[in-house]
């Protein structure tokens, strides 16, 4: 659609805005310059309809509630290529942040419903190629920022091992979908623990990959330098399958190295983790909110892990508790910057935008900003207000001390081979009440990220592991390890999950019950 020629008070109001100081008079003369610049936005779009992709016919459906007892499914669907490959027979639920062509694309939120993407996500091709089935759409949180799972537009995801509690956030159908059984793996998205968070909540394997290992193109982004996405599986066999088949570069994202070689991860498990050397991180235990349970059940997965041949003992790392002040700036200024006012994408970025999407989203938020969810009210208040008033200094300040923060950690892994500490400090908690106050619904969004959130910034992989039930519900252990050694990380979970007789699973009346 050609560009619409601006009136002149459009470009005054520009002018005001920056406080040009133009006059009627400066205005008119430089609205023909301005007319004639915009002929070459029309040019571009002709250029770029000419190999922009069609969206495919594939069929799709919104489940009944019978078939939906958790409300982990957005949409429903049946798409494979067919053929042969590591991933066939294998049904698979994608985030709901991330793109399958032709079937609808919410993130959660009113301001993306209704959009249809036409181009596969990477991680979306990819998986087709080995074989997979693409069996739906798993619910996720609004924009992605919530920690627990009751922020989606859809409503709550329910938790497999107790309806009553959140599966985590934000790849709270992820978790739900496979905990349940409903599908072999899933995809999620990880900006400050939302793979690894449901994980931990709802007793499965979720993998965050090194930053930049696997491509994020075709992912709604919130921020650039923390975004990540990976697997969430029942077991570590099956995270590393799939980590093989993800993980490499596209060609499209900027985020990952240039000379980025996978390793192969399925190969790795077979090597003996003995001896390894596995570093205790002490700030990961004991916080505030800590619950004794869940740190008693990480000691005791680590103990598990000595009686398997490796060694551990314990190490100080200070910097993991300035971590999560360094993510609040990033994450709350960079979402507010990219993930709002720049419509997703941003600008000055060398990667693969989706000018769809950029438009659909960017207009629809702009049309009612009330249809954001109460986290992302946070974010953009707490976020502009900072940029408005500090230009964004404390952004700059934050990125500038990650790699203080990065070589804590690295410190630490010349020393170990791994780092482990409990994923979540709590187990699942209840989800809020539709009436519950906003204190509450956005405290039970953000109350479990301390452990997990600096990994994001640091870019570290990170995995979690169910460490053992408590009270019937199950508790998280994560294991870190050097930027792009993601196959020691899982070489050590696999190591613990075979030393427990592997992981176990909901009872099926938890599973079918929505009260």
């Amino acid at each position: 659609m050609p560009v619409q020629p601006p009136e002149l008070p459009a470009i005054m109001k520009v002018a005001e805005g920056y406080g040009l100081g133009l006059s009627d008079a400066d205005v008119a003369s430089f609205a023909p310059m301005v007319h004639g610049v915009l002929a070459s936005w029309d040019a571009v779009e002709e250029l770029h309809a000419r190999t922009a992709p069609t969206a495919p016919d594939r069929a799709w459906a919104r489940p009944e509630d019978a078939d939906n007892p958790l409300n982990a499914w957005y949409v429903t669907c049946n798409i494979t290529e067919g053929g042969e490959g590591p991933l066939a027979g294998r049904t698979v639920a994608v985030k709901d942040n991330t793109a399958v062509a032709g079937v609808p694309m919410m993130n959660g939120s009113a301001t993306l419903q209704g959009f249809v993407p036409a181009r596969d996500a990477t991680i979306v091709s990819r998986m087709l190629a080995a074989g997979a089935t693409v069996t739906g759409k798993a619910v996720c949180e609004d924009l992605c920022f919530s920690g627990g799972s009751h922020t989606a537009r859809t409503g709550p995801v329910r938790n497999p091992w107790d309806p009553s509690r959140t599966t985590g956030g934000s790849s709270s159908g992820s978790a739900a979908l496979v905990a349940s059984g409903a599908v072999d793996i899933a995809t999620g998205g990880d900006q400050g623990g939302s793979i690894r968070m449901p994980a931990s909540f709802s007793g499965i394997v979720g993998h965050k990959p090194t930053h930049g290992l696997v491509p994020y193109t075709g992912a709604f982004p919130i921020e650039q330098t923390i975004d990540h996405v990976g697997p969430m599986t029942r077991t570590v066999a099956d995270a590393a399958l799939v980590l093989n088949v993800l993980a490499g570069p596209d060609g499209h994202d900027p985020r990952q190295p240039n000379d980025l070689v996978p390793d192969d991860y399925v190969g790795a498990l077979a090597r003996s983790a003995e001896g390894l050397r596995v570093g205790v991180v002490s700030e990961g235990f004991g916080h505030p909110g800590s619950e004794p349970d869940v740190d008693d059940a990480v000691r005791a997965a680590v103990d598990t892990l000595r009686e398997a041949g490796l060694t551990a003992e314990d190490v100080s790392i200070p910097w993991h508790l300035h971590g999560l002040k360094i993510w609040d700036v990033i994450s709350i200024e960079g979402a507010a910057a990219q993930m709002v006012d720049a419509n997703g994408y941003g600008m000055n970025w060398p990667g693969l935008y989706d000018p769809e999407l950029i438009e659909f989203y960017g207009n629809k938020w702009r049309a009612d900003g009330s249809q954001f969810s109460e986290t992302v009210k946070l974010v953009l208040l707490s976020g502009r207000y900072a940029i408005n008033r500090y230009q964004g200094k404390h952004y700059a300040m934050a990125r500038n001390l990650v790699p203080q923060l990065r070589a804590a950690y690295d410190e630490a892994l010349a020393r170990y081979d791994v780092l482990v500490m409990p994923t979540t400090p709590i187990q699942a908690s209840v989800i809020p009440a539709e009436d519950a106050p906003r204190e509450e619904v956005i405290g039970r969004a953000l109350e479990m990220v301390t452990n997990c959130a600096p990994l994001d910034v640091s870019g570290h992989p990170a995995c979690s592991v169910p460490a053992g039930l408590a009270n019937g519900l199950p508790t998280g252990m994560m294991i870190i390890g050097k930027r792009f050694d993601d196959a020691t990380v899982l070489r050590v979970a696999h190591t613990y999950e075979q030393a427990v007789g592997g992981f176990p699973a909901p009872h099926a009346a938890s599973v079918g019950s929505a009260g």
